[in-house]
């Protein structure tokens, strides 16, 4: 992680303004979208521009390895693959389980963890359509996206309360511990949907 936490995100992007915020977003998507929405609530950022930038700080990777996988099939794939643990065996279920459930294979390999980059590039090397990939990668994103955006501005608009009757240290403590609290649950509850589709796509 980039960041000491949530409060060093905040402090760093109030300090670094949108450009930074958003080359940051490509690696800690959740955690900064969040923060950027928190400044926004206390009036240092415009909440869409965030969004925006949140939206394209997820798809841009995703495209780039998508990219890799469809130019790069034969010239990386096929010959370092199996450093990266993809075996000829497993591509070809995953590119079956592509082809056959666009949506649910893209939902599963954004969710499972450690699988989001080795499946991006899968979906590529296995000529997975754009009009699937796109809509769907679209789907997956924006809610994504919507959802620490929303938790971030709501967590600046009650710091902003907070602080009229509580002191900055423990508004700041008092945000902290309820945003670590929900990134966790999160995480839960993405790891076990995750889960669930791996189980259900490895049984067909």
């Amino acid at each position: 992680m980039l960041f000491s936490g949530f409060q060093g995100a905040v402090a760093w992007i109030a300090a670094n303004g949108y450009s930074l915020m958003f080359l940051a977003m490509i690696i800690e998507g959740p955690v900064i979208t969040a923060a950027g929405a928190f400044l926004a609530a206390l009036g240092y950022f415009n909440l869409w521009i965030v969004l925006g930038l949140s939206i394209l700080g997820n798809l841009i990777p995703d495209a780039a390895y998508y990219a890799l996988g469809y130019w790069g099939r034969e010239k990386f794939i096929d010959k370092y693959g199996k450093y990266f643990g993809l075996t000829k065996k497993k591509i070809r279920t995953i590119e079956s389980m592509i082809h056959k459930h666009a949506g649910k294979s893209l939902l599963a390999i954004k969710m499972i963890p450690l699988f989001a980059t080795p499946g991006l590039v899968i979906a590529g090397a296995s000529r997975m359509k754009l009009n699937k990939y796109i809509p769907w990668s679209l789907i997956i994103t924006i809610p994504s996206s919507l959802l620490y955006l929303i938790v971030g501005y709501y967590f600046g608009a009650f710091y902003d309360r907070l602080n009229h009757y509580l002191n900055i240290g423990y508004a700041i403590a008092a945000i902290v511990i309820i945003f670590s609290i929900l990134t966790y649950f999160e995480r839960k509850v993405s790891k076990k949907i995750g889960e669930k589709i791996e189980r259900e796509t490895s049984d067909k």
